[in-house]
Order: structure tokens, then C-alpha cells, then sequence
């Protein structure tokens, strides 16, 4: 008889099965802050990524597209149906329902005082913020944010696409909850 390959990819019921376990093991609620992000791939790279990782709720801020324009709908493929949302509103405002919502906001901002993302305290219900292509997070969002932290890099470009910061912080915000079953 021979052994099955464990190299193989795994078939949609597997997949399936992996996540329910990986859903199962995670207890902490992950929310974002989405500030003036306008190009609409980025916005529906942003809601795919954060149904993928579970985030229950996204406030756009500022002139953030949402995700119900067309373009953003080509990448997000219907996850915006995932995530609970909010249509823009203030990047203060949106801070202020994120903290009555009990989360801690933490902005992904290249600052004075930023941590390094691996060394913030990413635990427990806790909201991430990122903001504009151009700008990052605004003056209003550094003030009220709970905590900065900033993604480490070693190489000669100076920051990452927006998408890709998303991405990279929510995987470290379920790999520190991971890491500590």
C-alpha cells in the first residue's frame, strides 16, 4: 500500500478543515482602520486579506474608497460580504468607535516613538491602522492612537504598499495570538 503524498495541495474540504481548527484556536477580535486609502486595488486587497484573518470589523476613514466600488470589487471578490464595514467618516471618529468598541488602536506609522511590529503589543482585541498611499496616517490618527508601531525593513525601498502593510500587520496580530496557545 502506498502513502498518500503530504506534499500534495490540499482539497477544498481539507482547507476547510485546516481553518476551522486555526478559527477555533483564535479568540481575539482583530479590527482595522482604513485612512484615506484611495486607490480601490489596495482597498479590495485590503477587505480580502482581512477575511482571510478573521478581522470582524473595518471603519474607512477620511476619503477612503469603499469597497463597493467596481474596481475594489475585482480584488476583494465579494470578502467586502465578510467583514462588517463602515462608511467613511473622520479619522478621529473612526478611532473613537474602535476604543468604545473595546479595541486597542494601534497605527502602522513610521514615527519617533513607533515599535518595531514584532515587539507591539498585538494581543487581545486590538484595532490596526493604516492610512494613505501617499501620506500614511494622519496627525489626528497618531494623537489618538493607543500605540505606533512599524514594520521593519532591511532593503532600499523606504516603505511598503499599503495592501502589503496591511497584510504584513495583521499576520503578525494573529501570529503573536498563535504563539501564545
Amino acid at each position: 500500500m502506498t502513502t498518500p503524498n503530504p506534499r500534495r495541495q490540499l482539497r477544498p474540504t481539507d482547507v476547510k478543515r485546516l481553518n476551522r481548527t486555526w478559527r477555533r484556536n483564535t479568540a481575539g477580535r482583530l479590527g482595522m482602520i482604513v485612512e484615506s486609502v484611495t486607490g480601490p486595488f489596495n482597498i479590495g486587497s485590503i477587505f480580502r486579506t482581512a477575511a482571510a484573518f478573521g478581522v470582524d470589523v473595518i471603519w474607512l476613514a477620511g476619503n477612503a474608497t469603499p469597497p463597493t466600488n467596481p474596481k475594489a470589487q475585482k480584488t476583494a471578490l465579494g470578502t467586502d460580504r465578510l467583514v462588517e464595514w463602515h462608511e467613511p467618516v473622520p479619522a478621529a471618529q473612526a478611532v473613537r468607535a474602535a476604543k468604545d468598541d473595546g479595541f486597542a488602536v494601534v497605527a502602522i506609522e513610521l514615527t519617533g516613538d513607533a515599535r518595531p511590529l514584532h515587539e507591539a503589543k498585538l494581543t487581545g482585541d486590538v484595532c490596526l491602522v493604516v492610512g494613505s498611499e501617499d501620506h500614511g496616517c494622519s496627525p489626528a490618527v497618531l494623537e489618538s492612537a493607543d500605540a505606533v508601531a512599524y514594520i521593519p525593513q532591511v532593503g532600499r525601498v523606504g516603505s511598503f504598499n499599503v495592501a502589503v502593510a496591511a497584510a504584513i500587520a495583521l499576520a503578525e496580530a494573529r501570529r503573536q495570538e498563535w504563539s501564545a496557545l
